[in-house]
């Protein structure tokens, strides 16, 4: 699924391509994806034809576009979803699920595979839609409360990784940047967050900064062609990955084959030397 860096580089193309442009025509080609539109897909095309794109916003791995009446049109790209900005006089894409038409020689499209993301029309939400209103902000916001988090998580007894996972708790880490920032951190991802030292939690944060400012920067991960940004280009993070993925890779810290262990229905990687386990708690 597509984390932050992705996301963002999403926002991005949208900001460039999409942003000032008058929505001219829709074309639900696909109800699924807009699923939570509760009028149907006919209602969701009527409400945003004639409607400007005011901004490319994001909070953690949902993107959504302010339009001219307060409203919003909410995404999310789910396992593989795809915005693409495209010629109008491109074919379409075997996958494509809803185009939207806009003013000038570009259209967005919405293309989804495995139809797990969908779009959505957020009543009154173009400051933040209420529907993702209990998400918390993503470590590279500028609003984003260090302090608040470190003591959050210092707080919680379950293992770390699964607290970098809780959107509510911190928003846009999944599992591919977890496991990369708690290896750069030094961390298992078993250890309970009530037994991380403040300066363990502020390191960690650090890690997560950085492993996501690296991705962000080579295009976000991309390891088959599910992700794209929206001109269809992959990201190159993939590349530079330090134990995800890595399984009986040696560390390039320390040498020590990477391993590889089942968590909540996926893998987590880690150098069992740089992040050895958690102690057992004494009964």
């Amino acid at each position: 699924m597509p984390e932050l860096p992705e996301v963002e580089v999403v926002r991005l193309g949208l900001e460039t391509h999409v942003v000032g442009r008058t929505i001219t025509a829709v074309d639900v080609l696909h109800p699924r994806p807009v699923r939570r539109h509760a009028a149907g897909p006919d209602d969701f095309a009527a409400r945003l034809t004639g409607r400007r794109v005011e901004e490319a916003r994001r909070r953690g791995k949902y993107l959504w576009l302010p339009l001219d009446n307060g409203d919003a049109l909410l995404a999310h790209l789910g396992m593989s979803g795809q915005l693409l900005v495209q010629p109008a006089t491109a074919l379409p894409e075997r996958h494509l699920r809803v185009r939207l038409s806009l003013d000038g020689p570009y259209e967005l499209r919405f293309v989804d595979q495995r139809m797990f993301g969908g779009l959505a029309i957020s009543t009154g939400g173009a400051e933040l839609p209420p529907e993702i209103a209990h998400i918390a902000r993503d470590p590279m916001d500028p609003e984003f409360d260090d302090d608040a988090f470190v003591a959050r998580l210092r707080k919680r007894t379950s293992g770390v990784k699964r607290l970098l996972l809780d959107q509510t708790l911190v928003s846009g880490v999944g599992n591919i940047y977890a496991d990369e920032a708690l290896w750069l951190a030094r961390l298992h991802g078993d250890r309970p967050g009530d037994r991380l030292r403040r300066s363990d939690a502020t390191a960690l944060l650090a890690a997560v900064r950085t492993v996501m400012a690296a991705a962000l920067a080579q295009g976000g991960t991309s390891f088959d062609a599910l992700y794209v940004n929206v001109n269809g280009e992959s990201g190159y993070f993939d590349r530079s990955l330090e134990v995800y993925g890595q399984q009986g890779e040696p560390c390039s810290r320390c040498g020590t084959p990477v391993e590889r262990v089942s968590f909540m229905n996926r893998s987590s990687y880690f150098c069992p030397r740089c992040q050895p386990r958690p102690r057992r708690r004494s009964a």
